[in-house]
């Protein structure tokens, strides 16, 4: 099982690298990649094509990108607003409010880690391995 993790901008990478961090940690394969949804529209497209269990879109302003990836695939799609302006709920609101049919999931503004984690329950639901690190990690959360 795969993540693709696509940022609108490089200026987005300290978010993806939060989300690698919780990847590794749980030792879920990813891609990282860089595609705009509006200066890469057929790259961001053939990427949400490609063969990923599910995608993390960082984005920011506009933040397109999570619908557009979501208007291409029927995998789950998770946006993560970025504070690029407004303090990020510019961003936050494009990707929360998403027209029906094409949902996406959105976490918290630069919030790539709870990105991660949601990608890790998702793929948890078939990985027994990945079910058991995810019960794990939250009992260490808990203190216990």
């Amino acid at each position: 099982m795969k993540v693709l993790v696509v940022m609108g901008s490089k200026s987005d990478s300290h978010i993806a690298e939060d989300v690698a961090s919780v990847l590794d940690e749980f030792g879920v394969e990813y891609d990282v990649e860089v595609a705009s949804a509006h200066r890469n529209p057929k790259k961001v497209e053939e990427l949400a094509k490609k063969d990923y269990d599910v995608f993390i879109a960082i984005a920011g302003l506009s933040a397109a990108l999570p619908g557009v990836i979501a208007a291409h695939t029927t995998k789950p799609v998770i946006g993560v607003p970025v504070s690029a302006k407004l303090g990020g709920i510019d961003a936050l609101l494009s990707i929360a409010q998403l027209p029906p049919g094409v949902p996406v999931a959105t976490v918290g503004i630069d919030n790539g880690k709870n990105a991660a984690l949601l990608a890790v329950e998702i793929l948890a639901l078939k990985d027994e391995g990945l079910r058991k690190k995810l019960e794990e990690y939250r009992e260490k959360m808990r203190g216990g």
